[in-house]
């Protein structure tokens, strides 16, 4: 006997091999909606104890994370976190983009075989079927044959969905509107349970929504950003001037009603309220069996694109976000043993500047002009092959060819991709251009054509790739800003680690977004999500 578990060490000393380790009883997955790691930093200093900071200072903060492919918007950014993969493994190429068989737009999360469940609106039509591959919460479902629940909750369906994989219990987004309301879709249920319809007749959306939003602290304290009123930021409708205080009780009805909260750091806190009455209400960590609850705090996103960075209203959304997250975390810390959760927060993607205030201040930047781009390019395609119909979609900085015509007129289509990719190298604000023939006939390896190829799949991408040049987004934002480009202001995000299993540290190391799923495999000791392409970051695991 002592032979054998003498030679049973040896062998699991040499192999790397161990006794299983205690897993923690529930997991929780925050990501950001639009959070640059530049948050992290630049508002430190009036951050409370305990939010942000507490995950940094008692977790393990990697520095230097990144996605790894272009375009990065929400719903790439949600399913590559939880795939451990890029859209060229799980086909999710964009929030909506050109199907190319039926000629039409299609939207990540749509599925109109399914029906909503809470309301009587089509916003629940939804289910993750678009996204291609296991998640992470998929395999613990696997892992646990079914006993581990897996719930996913955001204000946009997108950030709900996607991350609660295809086996999930549920997955609940917010109905706004003249709704107000936390709504899912048939694919996971028939009716809400009795904990989420008490949540919805409370409506604490009503609360916030009828009073203004004020800064949290006195407006001069606000160094970090540019002045209040400033000409770089959207308005609600009914608003002069993008100044605090924002009277939400006068612009609600303007504004579609709920769907104004969505745009308020109070769209934080009623989400906040749902993770945590979720976590009561499912029971969640209370058995052996590994639970997930994955949150997705979609406001910074909505006040971003309207505000910008620099915004006064971004500043005052993170110092509010600080104190939710605080809330969350001494609920855990009150319900829970420290080694029973196991909690990661990242961003699916980051934001630029606003470019009119970029070029204010003698930085390169600019608005590319999508449709007049369309416009020269079907002039420059009829002139070069007498016909304007070579096109058939223009979308998500792509172009896609009508193929049924150019094989009708017996055009290579070989030939027809570069002379786009030309053309397009010749227009102001255009920094790249890469064809699908090129993308499938090598491997890049680095800079934005890496980024174009594992944002790139072959059946669902467009033949000729863009990257605009730094700075540079389409026209149509002369306020507020925009994301999906492979520059550092779109793709560097938090990633922090916290609880079970987690050192306690932080590293400078360049890490990918796909490496969050295979740590987390490592940190549950499961099987890895089947299109994984991310390996375990080994400074986090304890």
């Amino acid at each position: 006997m002592r032979v054998t578990v003498l030679l049973s060490f040896i062998v699991c000393s040499l192999f790397g091999f161990s006794q299983k380790q205690q897993q923690p009883k529930l997991v929780v997955g925050i990501v950001v909606d639009q959070m640059r790691y530049d948050y992290l930093t630049r508002f430190w200093d009036k951050y409370g104890e305990g939010g942000f900071k507490k995950l940094v200072n008692q977790g393990f903060n990697c520095k230097n994370a990144n996605y790894n492919y272009m375009p990065t918007y929400t719903g790439p950014g949600h399913a590559s976190i939880y795939t451990g993969t890029t859209p060229e493994n799980h086909g999710i190429i964009s929030n909506t983009w050109y199907d190319k068989v039926a000629n039409a737009d299609t939207y990540c999360a749509g599925d109109s075989k399914v029906s909503t469940v809470g309301t009587t609106t089509h916003n629940g039509e939804m289910s993750p079927k678009k996204m291609l591959g296991t998640t992470i919460t998929d395999e613990l479902k696997l892992a646990t044959n079914n006993r581990g629940k897996v719930i996913g909750i955001s204000i946009k369906d997108r950030g709900a969905v996607l991350p609660a994989g295809h086996q999930a219990d549920a997955a609940y987004w917010y109905d706004g509107g003249n709704e107000g309301k936390w709504i899912s879709s048939t694919f996971y249920m028939k009716e809400l349970p009795e904990w989420l319809q008490k949540v919805n007749q409370e409506n604490s959306s009503d609360k916030y929504l009828n009073q203004k939003w004020e800064t949290l602290l006195p407006i001069s304290e606000y160094v970090e950003s540019i002045a209040d009123d400033n000409s770089y930021e959207g308005l609600f409708v009914g608003e002069s001037a993008p100044v605090f205080p924002h009277d939400l009780p006068a612009l609600r009805m303007s504004n579609n009603n709920y769907n104004l909260i969505k745009s308020t750091p109070y769209g934080n806190t009623i989400l906040k309220e749902l993770a945590i009455a979720a976590i009561k209400g499912e029971k969640l960590g209370e058995d052996e069996f590994v639970d997930f609850l994955a949150v997705s705090f979609s406001s910074p996103d909505y006040i971003g694109h309207k505000y910008g960075p620099m915004s006064v209203e971004i500043e005052d959304t993170y110092l509010r976000l600080d104190k939710e997250l605080e809330e969350m975390l001494n609920y855990l810390q009150d319900n829970f043993e420290k080694e029973d959760v196991l909690i990661f927060l990242t961003a699916d993607h980051g934001a630029v500047n606003v470019p009119q205030y970029l070029m204010d201040n003698n930085v390169p930047a600019g608005y590319f002009d999508l449709n007049n781009f369309k416009v020269e390019l079907n002039a420059f395609l009829n002139k070069e092959y007498g016909s304007d119909s070579l096109v058939a979609n223009v979308s998500n900085y792509q172009v896609f060819l009508n193929h049924d015509y150019i094989n009708k007129k017996k055009l290579d289509v070989i030939t027809v991709e570069n002379a786009i990719a030309q053309f397009g190298r010749s227009k102001e604000g255009v920094a790249k251009a890469v064809t699908a023939t090129d993308l499938r006939a090598a491997v890049f390896t680095s800079g934005s054509i890496a980024s174009a190829q594992r944002g790139y799949h072959q059946v669902r991408s467009g033949d000729v790739l863009f990257v605009l040049e730094s700075g540079w987004i389409p026209a149509g934002y002369l306020t507020g800003t925009t994301h999906g480009s492979p520059y550092s202001y779109d793709t560097h995000v938090p990633l922090l680690w916290y609880g079970a299993g987690v050192n306690t540290g932080e590293s400078d190391e360049f890490v990918v977004i796909p490496d969050i799923a295979a740590t987390l495999s490592a940190l549950l000791q499961i099987q890895a999500p089947s299109a994984c392409t991310g390996t375990p970051i080994l400074k986090v695991i304890r």
